[in-house]
């Protein structure tokens, strides 16, 4: 459905988009992740066809975002980190403009305008100014505008940014929906833990350029398959601890990191009796424990050396 090839944008001398390549297959969920000027909404604004490619080249339904942007447009709904909605008017008036601005009108409208308050929940709220909204039931306003014609491809940009747990929680679900009814979505978000429950692939982008890309579990496996297991150890007890740990199963290695014991084991669930018994028999408590397992935050920290929320504002 969507194919990216060698894609670059530059404003001057810098390159936002530097060469990145990937596809997304009809009814796909791909997640687009990296920290604020890593490229990604450049590169959503060019598949959008709101900027033009410096070169390479994009399409969509199989209709270059160049030199057919009419056709791509018709198949696309966007929906901006930036809340596009009209305060002054309700919910339904804000859905009809954007209805009508597609050529859509009278009894079908209205149909599709009631489709889309219910799955926001806010059919309730219907007549109510936007003015008065709280947060979340902006963003869920905000999120099905986006879909008001129907749209065969939806881009999502940050749409859980700035609201509350339950409001964030009724949007991912009306994100799964979507890709049930076979939808194609990009999701951008720095939110690793939404990328994992809701993608069926992930492209990581870091200035500009695409540094991995893959299912959860291949790029997971790029880090490896051991978990960590930290914990605080006085320091006359770790010389006695690295040559006895060595003979537990699972083990895999053991070093002083920050300050903490580190065991790198195959499953540190299944290590910690030893650790446990170990501790016993040296009539030591067991100090802020930390068990880590590789995950997309690990991935990302092991390519670009930071924490992909640095950069959040």
């Amino acid at each position: 459905m969507i194919k990216v090839k060698d894609l670059v944008k530059k404003y001057g001398s810098l390159r936002a988009v530097d060469g990145i390549s990937f596809e997304v297959g009809k009814g796909e969920l791909f997640g687009l992740l990296g920290p604020n000027g890593a490229g990604k909404t450049t590169t959503i604004n060019t598949l959008a066809t709101l900027l033009s490619p410096d070169s390479g080249s994009a399409s969509i339904g199989g209709f270059d975002v160049a030199s057919d942007p009419g056709q791509v447009r018709r198949l696309l709904g966007v929906v901006p980190q930036e809340i596009a909605l009209y305060t002054d008017l309700n919910s339904r008036d804000n859905l009809r403009f954007w209805g009508e601005l597609y050529g859509l009108g009278g009894k079908p409208l209205e149909i599709r305008i009631d489709e889309l308050l219910e799955m926001a929940a806010l059919t309730e709220h219907a007549t109510q100014k936007v003015s008065t909204f709280s947060g979340g039931m902006k963003r869920r306003l905000n999120m099905v505008v986006g879909l008001i014609h129907s749209p065969e491809v939806l881009f999502l940009d940050e749409p859980t940014v700035g609201i509350d747990a339950q409001a964030r929680t009724r949007i991912l679900e009306m994100i799964r929906e979507l890709s049930q009814l076979g939808m194609t979505v990009i999701y951008t978000t720095h939110y690793l833990e939404e990328a994992e429950q809701l993608c069926d692939r992930i492209g990581v982008i870091d200035k500009g350029r695409m540094v991995a890309l893959g299912d959860k579990e291949e790029l997971i496996a790029q880090v490896g398959h051991h978990d960590f297991v930290r914990f605080q150890l006085p320091e006359a007890q770790r010389a006695a601890l690295l040559a006895t740990c060595t003979s537990w199963i699972g083990y895999f290695a053991a070093a002083q990191k920050k300050g903490k014991m580190e065991i790198e084991a195959q499953d540190g669930a299944e290590l910690l009796p030893y650790l446990q018994a170990w501790l016993k028999e040296q009539n030591l408590p067991l100090d802020q424990l930390e068990i880590e397992r590789p995950n997309l935050e690990t991935l990302y920290l092991k390519l670009t050396g930071r924490d992909l929320r640095e950069q959040v504002k």
